[in-house]
């Protein structure tokens, strides 16, 4: 075991040593580890309602009260005419005037920015898996938790391996994402504003308005050259 720290450690220092000081770019490193909710449910946008109306609701109320008037796009996606119908629901069980005309109200608009990365991104979760030590027992080895990291324990600990588990999304890290930004103004100035992202199910892009072209057949596919003056 020391033989092996040792070897570590020489490596490292060597390793330290052979860097560059100096380069013409920054070096691409990695954020701190995150979580971002995905979207898989019109529940879930309920959640993205609620938590939208809570915080425009705080900052609504450093101001004199004033009706509100919800600017919903002239051809709005499922998931923008579901969000604007919810945020209008809460906003009038929370006591604020909810008008139908813009005239004399401040005006909340939606906007919804799809983002398409490459697909087959990462999926990083935990280091180890759950392994059966004998009938009936399980060990949970190498988790990054503190209560379950090497916890050998009775049949419970499949319960306890399905619990940590439940905390991730199934699949691989979906390429769609979206940018959900809320704002509400007047004709001079913004009120309350909140951004937020969150993950989307590829198979449901078409919800939230992202319409992916038809595939090409290149069966059918020809190529003219023209040659000579038109």
């Amino acid at each position: 075991m020391a033989l092996k720290t040792a070897t570590a450690v020489a490596a490292g220092i060597l390793l330290a040593g052979c860097a560059s000081r100096y380069t013409p770019t920054p070096l691409a490193t990695n954020f701190p580890t995150t979580k971002q909710a995905k979207l898989q449910a019109a529940y879930h946008w309920g959640v993205i309602s609620d938590n939208i109306e809570k915080n425009i609701v705080a900052q609504l109320k450093k101001g004199p009260p004033r009706p509100v008037f919800l600017n919903e796009p002239k051809e709005p996606s499922a998931f923008q005419r579901a969000l604007t119908t919810q945020l209008t629901t809460s906003l009038v069980n929370d006591g604020y005037v909810v008008s139908r005309s813009p005239a004399g109200s401040l005006k909340i608009d939606m906007d919804v920015q799809a983002v398409t990365f490459n697909a087959n991104r990462p999926q990083y979760r935990y280091h180890g898996e759950s392994a059966a030590l004998a009938t009936g027992v399980w060990v949970l080895s190498e988790i990054e938790a503190p209560v379950l990291a090497g916890v050998a324990v009775g049949a419970g600990a499949w319960d306890s391996y399905a619990w940590f588990n439940a905390q991730f999304a199934p699949g691989a890290t979906p390429k769609t994402e979206i940018i959900v930004t809320v704002s509400v103004s007047d004709q001079f100035r913004y009120v309350a504003r909140t951004t937020s992202a969150y993950y989307v199910a590829d198979s449901d892009r078409v919800l939230y308005g992202i319409i992916d072209p038809e595939p090409v057949d290149p069966a059918q596919t020809r190529i003219f050259k023209v040659r000579g003056d038109m």
